[in-house]
């Protein structure tokens, strides 16, 4: 039993989120910002652990003014996927049912990187293996998925990009 848990830890461990965009704890490039085209960038992810029915995706950025700011909710994502690709439709319901929930900004979808001016922040790209798929509507907000999803994490991976303007 001690073997088979220690499997798991490693595996669980070793679930990773990227971006050939920019590097972890880098500059997030001005294409994927308000500065720029503000369209999402492309990212991958290594296998997660085994019985991952879905993946959530959360973009944040915990240094905005009044606390912790949404940019990206995204849920159901086929736990086989291995990855979502660049500039991403800012519309509820997406390809293969997946869903997208309404950021801080109300909008639905990807909204990129926009601090006050003067102002560097850092954005995580949160993604979380679950053990299920949820059955939260468009346009859910963030406190909602996260009630979804609570209990049914089996693993997060996360990748931190920086941007100021």
């Amino acid at each position: 039993m001690m073997q088979a848990e220690a499997m798991e830890q490693d595996k669980t461990m070793a679930f990773q989120i990227s971006t050939h965009a920019f590097g972890d704890g880098a500059s997030i490039p001005l294409k994927y910002t308000c500065g720029g085209a503000d369209v999402s960038p492309a990212l991958s992810w290594s296998e997660p652990p085994d019985g991952t029915r879905s993946l959530v995706l959360i973009l944040e950025d915990p240094d905005a003014p009044g606390g912790s700011w949404y940019h990206w909710l995204l849920w159901n994502i086929p736990g086989h996927a291995g990855g979502i690709w660049e500039h991403v439709a800012q519309t509820g319901e997406l390809s293969g049912g997946m869903v997208q929930g309404r950021n801080s900004f109300g909008k639905m979808g990807y909204k990129g990187p926009c601090p006050p001016h003067g102002q560097t922040h850092r954005y995580f790209f949160h993604l979380y293996a679950l053990d299920r798929m949820l059955t939260l509507p468009a346009g859910a907000t963030q406190m909602e998925l996260e009630q979804a999803m609570f209990g049914h994490v089996k693993a997060e991976a996360e990748w931190k990009g920086l941007f100021g303007r």
